[in-house]
């Protein structure tokens, strides 16, 4: 598996050498049409998504003493591929054995990504599971970085991470933590798989596919652990609900961001989902934030802001040449 570092592009040709997306040179250049403002656009696709992402998993977190983890997962994955499907109505021929590959990848990653996650969090409070998670993104800024600014920036955004978790992580259960490592993992790689079925899959064609092949192998194990209660009408409501906030909204949007944003910009933007975190459960479970956690967001804002920063000002020097 290709990272990637390990694409070749010309300095004239991207806005970043490092990014996944400069492979791709038609959508991550070509697109200028200013329909999502240029080079902000994209940073307010993957804002609003993690906005959906986390308010929806503290709808999940809720569900779960109801429907069991694996439920909650199957639910939301199901509903998902369905919403999709009928909303893209993706076409099935005229695609490489590549781009099929490329799509069950793509659905195996973000049904593991699910599923260690809800299991991290029905073992670990949220807060700590996201912060633990999204370790994976920042780990994958680093590697895939070759300039030495988006180092401090990550370095920047990690010391925020640790600090939002209070470093009182070695008093979590070692199995929910292990889980929430593993979706980190897991995140990273769908960062990637999610840029590459982009660049082979028209608007979001790829994604409703992969969605289909997620929700697929997650069936046998909801069934099996929530058995009749995933017909209850209540739930499937509320899952539906889940699947909308967590799945389709996000995943769309992030899937539309990352055909215009490095990879590595875009990895270190998703060290804001503990902030987001953080702030819906002070809206939505009145959880109030110590000076600790106002101090971590502070910090882990600072970073995506400069790397957003960084990347706007790259681009702007390229652009003239490209």
């Amino acid at each position: 598996m290709s990272t990637p570092s390990a694409t070749p592009s010309s300095p004239a040709a991207s806005p970043s050498s490092a990014s996944t997306a400069a492979s791709a040179p038609s959508p991550v250049q070509g697109r200028q049409d200013g329909r999502f403002g240029g080079s902000l656009g994209p940073v307010g696709l993957v804002l609003a998504g993690g906005l959906s992402v986390q308010f929806g998993g503290a709808l999940a977190v809720s569900l779960m003493p109801r429907a069991g983890a694996l439920g909650i997962v199957t639910l939301r994955l199901a509903v998902a591929a369905i919403v999709l499907m009928l909303v893209c109505r993706p076409r099935l021929r005229g695609h490489s054995r590549t781009d099929w590959g490329t799509v069950v990848v793509f659905g195996i990653t973000m049904g593991a990504m699910n599923g260690l996650f809800y299991q991290a969090v029905d073992r670990i409070p949220l807060g700590p599971a996201v912060t633990l998670e999204v370790l994976g993104p920042l780990a994958l800024s680093v590697l895939a970085s070759r300039r030495a600014i988006n180092f401090v920036w990550a370095g920047l955004a990690l010391g925020g991470v640790f600090l939002l978790g209070g470093g009182n992580f070695d008093s979590l259960d070692p199995v929910g933590a292990a889980f929430a490592l593993g979706a980190g993992a897991m995140w990273a790689a769908y960062i990637l798989f999610s840029a590459r079925t982009g660049r082979r899959f028209p608007q979001a064609d790829g994604l409703a596919l992969a969605m289909v092949v997620a929700a697929v192998l997650f069936l046998p194990l909801g069934v099996a652990e929530s058995g009749t209660k995933l017909l209850d009408p209540e739930i499937l409501a509320l899952g539906a609900a889940v699947a909308v906030m967590s799945s389709v909204l996000p995943y769309t949007l992030e899937l539309l961001a990352l055909r215009r944003l490095p990879a590595p910009t875009f990895a270190i933007l998703m060290s804001l989902e503990p902030a987001i975190a953080a702030t819906a459960g002070f809206l939505v479970l009145n959880q109030s934030l110590t000076a600790m956690e106002a101090a971590a967001i502070a910090l882990v804002i600072a970073a995506s802001m400069g790397a957003v920063r960084t990347q706007v000002g790259r681009r702007k020097l390229v652009s003239p040449e490209a």
